[in-house]
């Protein structure tokens, strides 16, 4: 790596940087709010910020231009600084270890929402909204919120950074400049978190709860200010209906909220959309029935927990309104269909995601009617437009991956010592970024118990599968570094 590259990366992480340092006034703010101790934490953040400013000062005239290779080695860096400013944070706030620290700001900035706190609710208000506040803002994508930093940067560049961190198959231009595009897309965001505490707070959640948790709703993470996550409003149907339609809306592709305010459905009517509310509907309602013929709830409390539950599972928030893994086997059976599943793609939620399943299935049905017919030309097209052989076997080296990272993580851990249901549902929680499991790890748990060399583990493995693996695995070739 040459001279160039490395000030183009610095100076591109330097930007992010001071970027992450605005937003961490809010739980500084919070903490003064509140009469907390924030000293060093305001020590921190001041160095924090002074580094990143004297680094982007430093290469302030640097003609900056990106090639994709830097964008996807910078993509990667980040996560190690969002994961070193957030654990700081987390350190110097709370009773936890750096590794511990680590591995909950990787948590939160992935989305992911599993936790090494045993007691939340004895947390500061400084450190319970560092946690939302990592989840917020990695829901839309760190690198989609520098789009603008780095459009002031290199106008023409910023495109390579939205594909390497956006998940998804592709990212769709709906404005001239890509930086119009994330600006509007955080406009969206910034609505619906807005509507979703103000719903919440009207519900009967205080200010601070009701904020919390629309970071965390919206951004489908699941950090909670709670022991109990929503399990402490059990009993308020408003507030898990709310949430639960909330978290539903934000496994949404964000493009087809984008799309709403041009007076534009067609994005609510595509395949994936579809076939997203299809399944979410059928696990839902398939849990319900469990639920109220084995477990004999009541019609109204089977399925506002069911929907809730499904709701949360599939877009990989990992809220929880009462302790699934007590459920019956079937019910817990049923549980474990959308954790392999996921939300839609351009969306703030992890996991494989609906439309790769689409294309897979819809790939086999043409591989067999291609066995029925040989002579015939048979393609796979989605929402009308014919799906291209490098996506396909993209989609298919995507479920390899997966599929294989999983098991050799679950086995690692099984390996370890821990049984198979937590290894396994561990492994899965954390790659699909989906929080809470079963075993040790299930909602009334959390992961505090793993040692730290597996937390940190756990941790890089929750930014592989936020990265969807493809822009880490990359970084592995020959091919990559060469001329780099």
């Amino acid at each position: 790596m040459d001279l160039q590259s490395l000030k183009n990366i610095a100076k591109f992480i330097s930007a992010v940087g001071l970027g992450l340092g605005l937003f961490f006034i809010i739980p500084l703010l919070t903490g003064f709010l509140y009469h907390e101790n924030i000293k060093n934490f305001l020590i921190f953040y001041l160095l924090f910020i002074l580094g990143n400013f004297l680094i982007y000062a430093t290469l302030y005239n640097h003609h900056f231009k990106m090639s994709i290779k830097e964008a996807i080695f910078a993509v990667n860096l980040i996560w190690i600084l969002l994961g070193v400013a957030g654990g700081g944070a987390l350190y110097l706030t709370s009773n936890v270890t750096p590794g511990e620290a680590f591995f909950e700001a990787i948590s939160g900035f992935t989305t992911t929402g599993a936790t090494i706190y045993t007691d939340i609710e004895s947390l500061s208000h400084t450190t319970l909204m560092i946690r939302s506040l990592t989840h917020w803002l990695g829901g839309m994508g760190i690198i989609v919120l520098s789009v603008g930093l780095l459009t002031l940067l290199n106008p023409s560049g910023s495109l390579t950074l939205f594909k390497s961190e956006s998940t998804g198959i592709s990212i769709e231009k709906l404005t001239p400049k890509i930086k119009d595009t994330a600006i509007r897309l955080w406009g969206i965001y910034l609505l619906l978190t807005f509507l979703n505490a103000l719903l919440l707070y009207f519900g009967g959640m205080n200010g601070f709860d009701a904020i919390n948790h629309a970071f965390s709703t919206i951004s489908t993470g699941g950090f909670s200010t709670m022991n109990d996550s929503l399990g402490h409003w059990k009993n308020n149907y408003f507030i898990l209906w709310v949430t639960t339609f909330f978290m539903f809306i934000s496994g949404i592709n964000f493009i087809a909220h984008l799309r709403l305010f041009h007076r534009d459905f067609s994005g609510y009517r595509s395949e994936e959309v579809k076939w997203y509310f299809i399944v979410f509907m059928l696990l839902s309602l398939t849990l319900t029935w469990v639920h109220c013929t084995i477990g004999k709830d009541t019609l109204f409390h089977a399925m506002t927990h069911a929907f809730f539950t499904i709701s949360s599972i599939l877009t990989t928030t990992g809220f929880a309104s009462t302790d699934y893994s007590l459920w019956s086997p079937v019910a817990v059976a049923i549980i474990f269909i959308p954790m392999y599943i996921g939300a839609n793609a351009g969306s703030t939620a992890g996991g494989v995601k609906i439309i790769r399943y689409v294309i897979l299935f819809k790939n086999l049905f043409a591989q067999i009617k291609q066995n029925l017919h040989p002579n015939a030309i048979v393609d796979v097209f989605i929402d009308g437009n014919r799906i291209s052989g490098k996506i396909l076997g993209s989609v298919h080296g995507f479920f390899f991956i997966y599929a294989v990272t999983n098991l050799l993580l679950a086995l690692f851990l099984f390996a370890r010592g821990y049984d198979f249901l937590t290894s396994i549902s561990a492994a899965i929680a954390c790659i699909g970024n989906i929080g809470p499991g079963f075993g040790h790890v299930g909602p009334a748990d959390n992961f505090a118990f793993f040692s730290s060399f597996e937390k940190i583990l756990l941790a890089i493995f929750m930014i592989i599968g936020r990265l969807e693996f493809y822009t880490f695995i990359v970084l592995f070739s020959k091919e990559f570094w060469k001329r780099f």
